[in-house]
């Protein structure tokens, strides 16, 4: 059983991953490096990070195929411990934001990917494909006729090489080509070796020289948490979307422990946090990555080009890692969310373009997602708020109220307003047949009502509890003045 999981795991596509691997190791190095200068530290702490953590959970995370690394949204919040604390504090605060994690992942908050919404779900891919669309124009600053061209050529070969063949993935052969062209003709081209130095040397490990204090774990405790909860999220959201594009599961809870497991690693071998990355990943989705082995070699192949072709890698043409990233971001964006969003409800359309506009603005993943969340939390309670009542009287001379919606703390006061306590007869019928008692709230407008006609001498009767709202009443308890009946 295990080895047929192991088997199934690394080497149930091995030709694809391979190759998908080696695309997607190929496009870590230069965002390892624009993440690291963005946090403030040196370029190998990004690139260490991308290899460690990127090993470490194709073997421990729970969806196979995603790409985690050195992310943007983690770097963005690095920068006030360096500048308030050093490197080594980085290190510790990348140690305790895997420990946070994994704790979290132990107590099964994955499942509550299931209360983002699909417009929020959407919204988040828009986004993200947005902005890694913006975050390759500054690679035009300043350039020449050639930096377009390549790019342009780059595009070329990744859409037209698929119509020849698709036995090779065609992102991979546009960097191989672009690079070998930019060499031969020593164009004056921006490369991957201005971004950064690359140091040829194996990540060692190294305990945080930190005082292990009370007073250094409050003092990091806010920074782990924040990096824990983006990277949670970015990473839940990306593994969502790798089951849609896949049409597999995956094991959420898993995923969180995994990458716990691995930024607690990275943290002691010289690496910053980090979680699953978007972009990456539909790299090596699209280039046909399916399994554990492709994460691995993505890993393995990206410590190979720093040690090894380190030389090489250095003379990559940024142009031709742009045009990789243009296709990623067409990629990304749902198209069809623009056709439709006349056709879907305006609240979740509303919804969706908020979304997008907060990560752009903010660029900050994390806020856009949980905004949106709550956007779409108030919007569904406005629907949910709706009460409404027809009043009648029987062949017995009884009022009978017909109530329709949900009966909880939303509604608790517009339901007590539905009866004319003083004019109605002698007995009540409240006919609950179209309404769901909910909670506490909702028991407690249903008492008042009867108190209220209680205070005037009248009998009120419930009818058509279905068994959930009867049992929240018998749990919670009406006061004196009513008598409930199925």
């Amino acid at each position: 059983m295990f080895f047929e999981r192991v088997k199934q795991g690394f080497f149930g596509n091995v030709r694809n991953d391979l190759l998908s691997g080696l695309t997607v190791a190929f496009a870590l190095i230069p965002e390892a490096i624009a993440f690291s200068i963005m946090a403030g530290v040196d370029p190998m702490v990004g690139l260490y990070a991308s290899f460690t953590i990127a090993v470490t959970i194709s073997i421990v995370g729970g969806r196979p195929g995603m790409i985690s690394a050195a992310t943007g949204a983690m770097a963005s919040l690095m920068g006030p411990i360096i500048v308030k604390y050093g490197l080594d504090y980085l290190f510790a605060a990348t140690v305790l934001t895997g420990i946070i994690q994994w704790v979290l992942g132990s107590l099964k908050v994955g499942k509550f990917i299931t209360f983002v919404p699909q417009s929020v779900i959407v919204g988040f891919v828009n986004a993200l494909a947005i902005i890694i669309f913006m975050a390759q124009l500054p690679n035009f600053a300043g350039a020449t006729w050639v930096m377009y061209l390549m790019v342009a050529g780059t595009l070329a070969i990744i859409y037209l090489l698929p119509r020849l063949t698709t036995a090779v993935p065609s992102a991979l052969v546009a960097i191989i080509v672009m690079t070998v062209i930019a060499m031969l003709t020593g164009a004056d081209l921006r490369t991957v070796g201005d971004m950064g130095s690359i140091t040829q040397a194996l990540p060692v490990f190294h305990l945080p020289q930190v005082p292990l204090t009370l007073g250094t774990l409050l003092a990091l405790f806010p920074y782990s948490l924040a990096l824990a909860v983006v990277g949670m999220t970015e990473t839940l959201l990306t593994a969502t979307i790798v089951d849609e594009m896949t049409d597999t599961k995956s094991n959420k809870n898993l995923e969180i422990r995994g990458q716990g497991i691995a930024n607690v690693i990275t943290g002691f071998f010289g690496g910053m946090a980090g979680c699953a990355m978007i972009g990456q990943t539909v790299i090596n989705v699209k280039s046909g990555g399916r399994t554990r082995l492709s994460t691995f070699v993505a890993g393995i192949f990206l410590l190979f080009l720093i040690l090894v072709l380190g030389d090489v890698v250095k003379q990559i043409p940024m142009a031709a890692l742009v045009g990789v990233m243009f296709m990623v971001s067409i990629g990304t964006f749902d198209w069809n969310s623009i056709r439709t969003i006349g056709k879907i409800p305006r609240g979740d359309a509303v919804v969706m373009v908020l979304t997008v506009a907060i990560v752009v603005a903010t660029s900050d993943l994390a806020i856009g997602v949980v905004s949106g969340v709550i956007m779409s939390a108030l919007n569904f309670g406005w629907k949910m708020a709706r009460l409404r009542s027809h009043s009648f009287m029987n062949e017995k001379g009884h009022k009978v109220y017909e109530i329709s919606g949900q009966l909880f703390f939303g509604t608790m006061t517009h339901f007590v307003e539905q009866f004319e306590y003083a004019a109605d007869p002698e007995h009540v019928v409240i006919d609950l047949s179209a309404s769901h008692v909910w909670d506490h709230s909702a028991v407690t407008a249903i008492s008042k009502a009867t108190q209220k006609y209680a205070a005037l001498g009248k009998k009120v009767t419930l009818t058509g509890l279905n068994q959930e709202s009867r049992q929240m009443i018998d749990r919670v308890g009406l006061t004196a003045g009513g008598s409930a009946h199925s």
